[in-house]
């Protein structure tokens, strides 16, 4: 029986009733994903599993993400804080049997963190020192420590989420530091650019920073960028972790 649960974001009113994937489509469609990843792979002379692949689900109901988790997948994104709480509850059942992880990729404000730091396991977009300290505070204790990545404005995009370049590093020492958090890396959205040079060009600024911070001591494994559009430029410049939401899930 199909999953119903409530949508309490704002969010586009085209993005409220997305199209159900059956079984078989998930599978093609994870297939297709999973081999782009490999030969993008190959031609960068990378190990084919050296890129996780993260399901960027937002929007889609629970009954897709089961889809998706019966294709093998089980790490999901979610951009909007209670669509993704509301999912990670329904599907609660299906955690205590397969590893679903969850990553809250979206922005954060203060009231949300809470609910952040109470339901998903990895968070991608820390940009604050504040949300970052708020996180921490308002882990669980019987929980493990969330894993932290900082969102960077690589391209110094105006309109956009993520710190400074000039002051990625500064936050992701404050982070390491934070008790109930785990630094793992960094996650960046670069504009849209004309070209894949270009896509490789942004990219390799985010792995120069990446690099960076592992010759500092940060312990850091985590380089996620990339997504439907430009995963090959992003796997060619050292991502080692992609977030796909169209190409799996279909257009929102």
């Amino acid at each position: 029986m199909a999953l119903s649960m409530p949508h309490t974001n704002a969010m586009p009113t085209a993005d409220l009733s997305p199209t159900l994937i059956d079984p078989s489509a998930a599978l093609a469609r994870m297939e297709a994903v999973r081999a782009r990843i490999q030969q993008a792979c190959v031609l960068a002379q990378r190990p084919a599993d050296a890129v996780q692949l993260l399901a960027v689900s937002k929007t889609f109901p629970a009954d897709s993400v089961l889809a998706m988790a019966a294709a093998g997948q089980h790490a999901f994104g979610e951009n909007y804080i209670q669509e993704g709480v509301d999912k990670i509850v329904a599907l609660a059942d299906l955690r205590r049997s397969t590893p679903l992880v969850w990553h809250c990729i979206g922005p954060i404000q203060s009231n949300k963190t809470r609910l952040v730091a109470a339901h998903f396991d990895w968070v991608q977009s820390v940009d604050r020192l504040k949300i970052a300290e708020r996180l921490s505070a308002q882990r669980p204790a019987d929980l493990p420590p969330l894993q932290v990545c900082v969102q960077v404005n690589i391209d110094d995009g105006a309109n956009k989420s993520g710190v400074s370049m000039t002051e990625a590093t500064d936050l992701a020492m404050a982070i390491q530091s934070l008790p109930q958090l785990q630094l793992r890396g960094l996650m960046c959205i670069p504009d849209p650019v004309d070209t894949h040079a270009e896509q490789v060009a942004v990219f390799k600024r985010a792995r120069a920073l990446f690099d960076a911070w592992r010759a500092a001591g940060l312990p850091v494994d985590t380089l996620s960028m990339g997504m439907s559009g430009d995963l090959e430029a992003a796997v060619e410049a050292g991502a080692t972790m992609v977030r796909v939401g169209t190409a799996l899930f279909g257009a929102r």
